[in-house]
């Protein structure tokens, strides 16, 4: 099964530069099956570039998540503790293997929908 994240730009596309690793959630999707993220890179970009497989999910506290993280986040420690914060569980999607789309897709008149706030099943 899929699913569509929204991922700024900076970050989407150092995922699939291969420098970020890991894609950090304060909130995960509820359905186990997911195994495919597509990726829509926001504003100013607004495109679906990609998709990538999950290798795994990790679930805990943030200073755990960062410890087992920090080498490939693709993120400052300042960046993550700024978003974890007044978290007590922080998620990791650990990505597996990315494939960068050709030729960028189209939220709108490819898959028919606006941007998620978090992610959308496809």
């Amino acid at each position: 099964m899929k699913v569509l994240l929204s991922i700024k730009p900076e970050f989407a596309f150092k995922i699939f530069e291969g420098t970020k690793r890991f894609e950090f959630r304060k909130a995960i999707f509820k359905n186990p099956d997911v195994n495919i993220v597509v990726v829509y890179a926001s504003s100013p970009v607004q495109q679906v570039i990609g998709e990538f497989e999950i290798e795994d999910i990790l679930s805990c506290n943030p200073e755990s998540i960062w410890e087992q993280t920090k080498q490939q986040s693709g993120i400052t420690k300042d960046f993550f503790d700024e978003y974890f914060a007044d978290r007590e569980i922080a998620y990791a999607i650990k990505i597996k293997r990315t494939k960068r789309y050709e030729n960028p897709l189209s939220l709108k008149e490819d898959f028919h929908m606006v941007p998620p706030q978090s992610y959308a099943y496809l």
